[in-house]
């Protein structure tokens, strides 16, 4: 799930800035509920991806507490670009043992 949580984290990160707790809200509102990220997965994430500069962080104030702000740096857009590219291709491969048809 590491790899698909950084790639999802990335995704929601990629539009506009968000502290962490949204930026798990976020994931669990566009999957429609099938996704839950819990604070024990999220922040070593998101640290994780601060540690290869694929994320950048500042802080700020969100409903009258401080928080930290993460967006995604150039060379996280471009990991974007190629973890998507890596899963689809690996959706693809998957639908085509199953004998499904990728709409």
């Amino acid at each position: 799930m590491q790899g698909t949580l950084d790639l999802l984290i990335l995704k929601v990160l990629s539009g506009e800035k968000l502290h962490g707790w949204d930026a798990a809200k976020r994931i669990q509102l566009l999957s429609g509920d099938r996704f839950l990220i819990k604070q024990g997965s999220l922040y070593p994430a998101l640290h994780r991806l601060e540690q290869k500069a694929w994320i950048e962080a500042e802080w700020g104030v969100s409903k009258g507490r401080s928080a930290k702000f993460y967006q995604v740096t150039e060379s996280g857009h471009q990991q974007l670009e190629a973890e998507t590219s890596r899963w689809e291709s690996f959706v693809e491969s998957v639908a085509m043992i199953l004998g499904k048809k990728i709409v």
